[in-house]
This record gives structure tokens, C-alpha cells and sequence, in this order.
């Protein structure tokens, strides 16, 4: 009960921070493996994925009411996100993470910088027009991305807001919002892979889906409220962290 109670907290923490600027994984997913060390990883993974994809459901569905979302863009996004996911999950036994790490802690400190030095990056949602040729560029970034998250997932939701803000010119609050429509593709996919294996432990995973609801929710009003200043310090917050973990598992060789 007290296991259950810890992840229930940790779940809470990781809705709330993944529903403002995605993440939410670094949180849950180790306090699984730290409170369950004897559990193999499918269930593990399984009940994550399970828990998160809740939280992000509630947390699209808050902001959908909220934000005015560019459904023209955010749907063939969405779409290609899931059926590249599965190709990625696919994958997953053919490029072992151990390879991919350094790329993205390539890609993420390019991110961090370019963020940091445009200091209006992200701070202005600019007035466009959407044609044909940005429907075919989000087609491509729901696929690369869906197809990361697939084979590695840490930072998806962080690539997804810089890209929607670089190539759409959205602000931080738009690009969290249809960041996170986009991710519910993503997990739909991933459930699909793992709740047919059995590979979500219930037990676990209700109590957990139920407090990362409840984190989502806070922070989706959070994000709302504070508006997309407060949003892109808690992305620059995100990449260092992302960067630090990544960084110590590449020298630590885990």
C-alpha cells in the first residue's frame, strides 16, 4: 500500500509537470523501476505508458477548451504520429537505445541553445495562414516524432513543442496544447502493443492514471493561467534536465 501510495504521488508530479511541457516520464518511469526493482520491464513500461496516457487524454481535452488548436495541422500530425509509433516500437529491438542516446542529447543541447539565445522564441503566437505545403510538414513531424517515441521516448513531447514553434511559429502555450494532442496518438499506439501482452499491471497502474488525471489537470490550469513566459522557463528547466540525465547514462553506461 505504501509503494502504491509513493507512485500515486510521483504520478501526481508527472502529469502535472508533462501537461505544461512534456516530461512527465523522467518522473514516473523511475520511480517504477525504484519502487518496483523485482518487476521485469514490459509491465513496467506497460503501466507507465497506461498511467501517462490518461493524464495526457484529460490533459488535451483542458486545453482543447482553453486554447484555439489548429486542427487542420494538429489532426494528420496526430495520425501520422500513430502509425509511425508502431513502426518505432517495431524497431525498438533493432536499434538498441545505447545508439540513439548520443543523437538526441546532441539534438536536445541544440534546442536549449537556440532557446536560449531567441529570447522571443515562443513568446508571441504569430497570425498565418496554413497551406498545403505546412500540412505536409506536420504530416512529417508527427511521423519522425511518433517514430522516436516508438523506439526511445524521452523527450517527445520537448522535440514536438520546439518543432511547432519553429516551423509554425506558435507560442509555447499553442505548441504545449497540440504537443499533447499529438502524444495521445502516440500512446494510443503504445497501449496497443502492450495491453494485448498483458503488460499493464492494474492494480498499479488505475491508482497511478487516476493522480496523473488530477496532476494533468493542475497543470494544464497552471500553464493557462501563467501564460507562455512561465511555460518556456519550465521547457528550459526540461532540455537541462533531459541533458543531465542523458549525459549521465551515456558516461555512466547505463
Amino acid at each position: 500500500m505504501l509503494t502504491i501510495s509513493l507512485l500515486c504521488l510521483f504520478a501526481f508530479f508527472a502529469g502535472l509537470i508533462d501537461a505544461a511541457v512534456g516530461g512527465g516520464g523522467l518522473i514516473q518511469m523511475p520511480a517504477l523501476f525504484n519502487f518496483m526493482p523485482s518487476m521485469a520491464s514490459a509491465p513496467l513500461l506497460g503501466t507507465n505508458k497506461f498511467a501517462a496516457a490518461w493524464g495526457t487524454m484529460f490533459a488535451a481535452k483542458s486545453y482543447v477548451g482553453k486554447v484555439r488548436v489548429p486542427w487542420k495541422l494538429v489532426l494528420p500530425a496526430a495520425a501520422a504520429a500513430f502509425c509511425m509509433s508502431f513502426l518505432g516500437a517495431a524497431a525498438v529491438s533493432a536499434v538498441p537505445p545505447h545508439v540513439v542516446r548520443p543523437f538526441v542529447l546532441v539534438l536536445l543541447v541544440v534546442m536549449a541553445i537556440y532557446t536560449f539565445i531567441k529570447k522571443d522564441f515562443g513568446s508571441v503566437q504569430l497570425e498565418r495562414t496554413f497551406g498545403r505545403r505546412e500540412r505536409v510538414l506536420t504530416v512529417l513531424i508527427g511521423g519522425v516524432i511518433g517514430f522516436y517515441d516508438g523506439l526511445f521516448g524521452p523527450g517527445t513531447g520537448s522535440f514536438l513543442i520546439f518543432l511547432f514553434i519553429r516551423f509554425f511559429a506558435f507560442d509555447f502555450l499553442l505548441a504545449s496544447a497540440c504537443a499533447k494532442i499529438v502524444n495521445v496518438a502516440t500512446n494510443v499506439a503504445a497501449l496497443a502493443f502492450f495491453i494485448p501482452a498483458g503488460n499493464v499491471m492494474y492494480a498499479v497502474a488505475v491508482p497511478m492514471a487516476l493522480c496523473n488525471v488530477l496532476g494533468a489537470l493542475t497543470g494544464t490550469w497552471i500553464a493557462v493561467r501563467r501564460g507562455s513566459a512561465f511555460v518556456r522557463v519550465l521547457f528550459m528547466f526540461l532540455l537541462v534536465t533531459l541533458i543531465a540525465k542523458l549525459g549521465y547514462d551515456i558516461l555512466s553506461g547505463h
